[in-house]
């Protein structure tokens, strides 16, 4: 298992909430309390919730599932797509489009035009184009790979949502809800945490 200690949430500032006036009451039994202005995060519970959560995930990979990373963030684009690389699973990190796991045949149509444009750049057929066509597909090459890149390997539902921010992702969140997909996601005091 991954060493992670108190210090290093400490050091993390994991402990340190949103503004009181900005929390969500069912986050109540995480919260130590308030500091400042600024609730406190019980980070013994969150340590624990920390360790079923990965391993949870664990079990899942050991298993043969796949994970979906999303995160759309500006602050966690860049790390979503690093660390699910790095794990080789599927991630979304620029926008989630409505239905991209509820009508989901539907994305893989616009998965399987990103590949095709890929391929016919990679194997020269797309100069055979005019040149104003080219510059089209190009555009919805750049638009299908920022919003599906992520996915375009990914040929059925996953078996775990991972989230950085289920406020902000909260259609991922209900679509995932809608299938039944678990959802394991970083909350903060102002999520929900159900």
């Amino acid at each position: 298992m991954a060493k992670v200690t108190m210090r290093q949430m400490l050091e993390a500032g994991l402990h340190f909430g949103h503004q009181t006036r900005r929390w969500n009451p069912k986050m109540k039994p995480y919260i130590y309390g308030p500091r400042n202005g600024i609730y406190i995060v019980n980070l013994d519970i969150t340590m624990k919730l920390f360790r079923r959560a990965y391993n949870y995930i664990v079990d899942v990979v050991a298993g043969g599932g796949s994970v979906l990373f999303v995160g759309t963030k500006r602050q966690a684009q860049a790390i979503v797509r690093e660390e699910a690389e790095r794990c080789d699973m599927f991630f979304v990190n620029h926008r989630w489009l409505g239905g991209m796991m509820t009508n989901f045949q539907t994305i893989k149509h616009s998965v399987d035009r990103l590949k095709k444009i890929e391929s016919m750049q990679a194997d020269g057929t797309i100069n055979r184009f005019p040149k104003k066509e080219i510059l089209l597909m190009e555009k919805e090459r750049i638009k299908l790979d920022r919003n599906l890149g992520g996915i375009k390997n990914m040929r059925t539902l996953p078996d775990v949502l991972f989230v950085i921010d289920p406020k902000k992702e909260e259609i991922a969140v209900s679509e995932a809800n809608k299938l039944s997909i678990p959802v394991v996601a970083l909350t903060d005091t102002n999520c929900d945490p159900d």
